[in-house]
């Protein structure tokens, strides 16, 4: 199996943990879409939002994503917005294997409580931004993924075996 693997889904499913984890079993590189955006930036995502705002964001994430699914043998966690843009999606869904990491809005919030890295959540009801991300995004998550995992309440090497039994 030589393509690549991306994980896609909401902030706080587990998709940089279990990226790692995974790109290790598979003896694949690991990529972060954010973090090749911070280091190419020099800023962290905080910062691109507030100086170019989301849309400014979405384009630098529109350009990685491009760049990184042109590449094979990579496991590629992707941030939670990325399949907001038709063409992440496309790239996604017609250059390797998309895993959906599913996550409740409970669990994400038990996981991003403390993360003060996420712009979107920087609010007085982090929940209530959760659920209409989710009711806006999970729809475009299952339009794209080959596989959706469940990852509420499960270890991350637990999810990484399963993954595995999918993907051969």
């Amino acid at each position: 199996m030589t393509q690549s693997v991306y994980l896609i889904g909401p902030m706080g499913a587990g998709k940089s943990t279990i990226g790692r984890l995974l790109s290790q079993e598979l003896k694949f590189e690991f990529y972060d879409s954010d973090k090749v955006i911070e280091e190419r930036c020099g800023a962290d995502i905080p910062w691109i939002f507030d100086k170019e705002g989301e849309a400014g964001f979405r384009e630098r994430e529109v350009s990685v994503i491009e760049e990184m699914t042109s590449v094979s043998g990579i496991v590629l966690a992707t941030g939670g917005g990325a399949i907001l843009r038709e063409e992440n999606r496309r790239n996604l869904a017609s250059r390797g294997t998309v895993v959906y990491l599913c996550t409740s809005v409970e669990q994400q919030l038990s996981r991003t409580s403390r993360d003060r890295n996420r712009p979107l959540l920087q609010t007085p009801d982090p929940e209530q931004v959760l659920r209409s991300l989710f009711a806006e995004r999970d729809p475009l998550y299952r339009s794209v993924a080959d596989i959706v995992i469940e990852t509420d309440q499960r270890n991350p090497r637990w999810v990484v075996q399963e993954l595995k039994k999918h993907l051969s």
